[in-house]
């Protein structure tokens, strides 16, 4: 567990070296945006990743890793946005903002590290495709308990969804990252 800690670790740090390099160029300009369109961010970047794995053609030169860092990124936003509410005009600073994130990726890894105790790990024997798929899952259950105004019967509430989606985007960058350097040490074999 101590190895998936330090890959998570590594992960979420090129998450937040582009959340903060973002957040220089456009400051916090996403705070105004509501969690129904934070959710449809999430959205659109889970369904090209699924386009991606299922056509062999691809338009634009860019790989599943950047969508799963943007899946992160919209992911935390998301938890701050719950936390803190929808504003009309940026209110955060830089050193707030990566305050905040790192305060949702500590909570999250922590919920990751309870449930990777709890499941052995079963997540490294996954498909990457197949955590994509649950992300999209979460999505439309997200999307239903907007709809249904955040209301649930039995079930989970929204920021537990939006974690799982960070772990299982983290998950799969994981594997992508192994991948690509077992392809590295086999091509100079």
């Amino acid at each position: 567990m101590q190895h998936t800690s330090e890959q998570y670790d590594a992960v979420v740090r090129t998450c937040r070296n582009l959340y903060e390099k973002k957040m220089s160029d456009y400051g916090s300009a996403w705070r105004i945006l509501r969690l129904p369109s934070l959710t449809d961010q999430i959205f659109i970047k889970a369904q090209r990743i699924r386009s991606l794995q299922e056509n062999e053609v691809r338009k634009i030169d860019e790989d599943e890793r950047s969508e799963f860092i943007g899946i992160i990124n919209y992911s935390i936003m998301a938890l701050i946005q719950l936390e803190r509410g929808v504003v009309d005009q940026p209110d955060l600073s830089l050193e707030e903002a990566l305050s905040l994130f790192d305060t949702h990726a500590a909570t999250t890894k922590k919920l990751m590290e309870d449930k990777n105790h709890d499941y052995g790990e079963a997540w490294r024997d996954m498909r990457v495709s197949s955590l994509t798929d649950l992300i999209l899952q979460k999505l439309l259950r997200v999307k239903q308990i907007e709809d249904n105004k955040g209301k649930t019967l039995v079930s989970e509430g929204i920021d537990a969804n939006y974690q799982d989606m960070v772990n299982y985007a983290v998950f799969a960058l994981i594997h992508l990252n192994e991948q690509n350097k077992k392809g590295i040490s086999s091509s100079k074999a």
